[in-house]
């Protein structure tokens, strides 16, 4: 592809091992309700609470590892989570026939996959400093390539078997791990200010509530975030049991995400003569990705049939698009060394709507079907566009960076 050839050889290698990672992260989660529901012969309820639990231990990763990045260092964080990830999942197929275990270990996975997440993207904050915003775009797209592909396997492994599906996620998420600890030991001796190792003698105390204190900065934002991931759980509380129901099988329901993944590629110039003519801002494009959540979600709620599907998803994942690069853009932008805790807090907050949506979504489901999932989805979403609509407005004064340090 001729736009990588503009990038240096060691990003061009950390987007083929995103790739990769995305690939295996791909391949079960979008039929994790259908695992639940028509494996283990579990209603969408429970579906929706071993999401809940796996979301619970996603926010406490968030969290600490946004918190743990100057104390413990990159290497560690990231490797020790991604290793970790690694084992939980490839202990998944053993214990899948014991639901309590079952559920635990589910909120291992989600632990351990946060714990590295503010880490890695304060990572190319610091490391990619002056093409920072451009770079959190082009490994979006890497990892939905990715996703592309994997959601493409996913039905078909499902079809053979499940826990394949764990077992190649286990596997790539390993691979990831091992690639991020030789490229960290190389890049040791530039370090800078990416403190790639712990601090010794020197550590300096995080000022926790003197940072919580700027909410200016992510208290409006966590709230759009927020709201969007509780209501953006209808695809799997909603709309996967709602296609099995239908007697769909289970590459129609992949397919939407496979969808997702090749739009994301290929939407590429749309999503920039947005940025160019109405979204110049990452403020800006909070809000207009809150837009085009609250569309797709009146689409679902208005026909409810499968095509109807498939334009929530086009609208859905404009959405994704827009907001996915401009919340770590908006940090490292504006907080300087304080990123990492930041974007822990933010993505903490992102989380808590995982942990909120799918046992709510599974309840309604359980009582009357996609119709109040879909009612649901539209009001929160409507809420998610004002808290964007308040940050974006906070911020149209103060576009300089304002300093931090931890």
């Amino acid at each position: 592809m001729k736009w990588l050839q503009n990038y240096p050889r060691e990003v061009k290698v950390f987007l083929v091992a995103s790739l990769v990672n995305s690939i295996g992260g791909s391949l079960m989660w979008p039929l994790i309700t259908m695992f639940v529901f028509r494996q283990l012969g579990r209603s969408v309820t429970d579906a929706g609470l071993v999401i809940l639990v796996m979301s619970l231990g996603g926010i406490a990763g968030q969290l600490l590892g946004g918190a743990l990045y100057h104390r413990v260092g990159v290497k560690r964080l990231i490797v020790g989570g991604l290793g970790m990830n690694a084992l939980s999942l490839l202990f998944l197929p053993y214990v899948s026939g014991h639901w309590y275990i079952f559920m635990f270990v589910m909120g291992l996975v989600g632990f351990f996959n946060a714990l590295s997440m503010p880490a890695i993207q304060a990572f190319i904050g610091f490391r990619f400093a002056d093409r920072r915003g451009e770079l959190f775009n082009v490994i979006y797209v890497a990892n939905n390539i990715g996703v592309a592909i994997g959601t493409a396997l996913s039905g078909f492994l499902a079809s053979i078997s499940y826990d394949m599906s764990f077992i190649m996620n286990g596997l790539t998420s390993a691979v990831f791990a091992l690639f991020f600890w030789r490229y960290l030991s190389k890049v040791q001796s530039d370090s800078g200010g990416l403190q790639l190792e712990k601090r010794k003698n020197t550590i300096e105390k995080v000022q926790t509530w003197k940072l919580l204190g700027h909410y200016r900065l992510y208290l409006f934002m966590g709230i759009g975030s927020f709201c969007l991931w509780l209501s953006n759980c209808i695809w799997n509380n909603g709309v996967a049991p709602f296609t099995m129901m239908k007697g769909m099988p289970e590459w129609n329901y992949s397919i939407l995400w496979t969808l997702n993944g090749v739009l994301i590629f290929v939407g590429q110039p749309f999503i920039l003569w947005l940025k160019r003519t109405f979204a110049g801002s990452p403020e800006a494009q909070m809000t207009a990705s809150g837009i085009f959540y609250l569309l797709g979600y009146i689409a679902i709620l208005s026909f409810h049939t499968y095509p109807s599907l498939v334009l929530a998803m086009v609208l859905t994942t404009f959405g994704e698009m827009l907001i996915s690069p401009a919340i770590p853009s908006f940090i490292s932008d504006r907080t300087g060394k304080s990123a990492p805790f930041y974007l822990g807090v933010v993505g903490g907050m992102g989380a808590a709507g995982k942990v909120v949506g799918p046992y709510a979504m599974g309840l309604l489901f359980d009582w009357n079907g996609l119709v109040p999932v879909a009612g649901l989805s539209v009001l929160i979403a409507v809420f998610s566009v004002g808290a964007f609509f308040v940050h974006s407005l906070m911020h149209r004064q103060n576009r300089g960076d304002i300093p931090l340090s931890m």
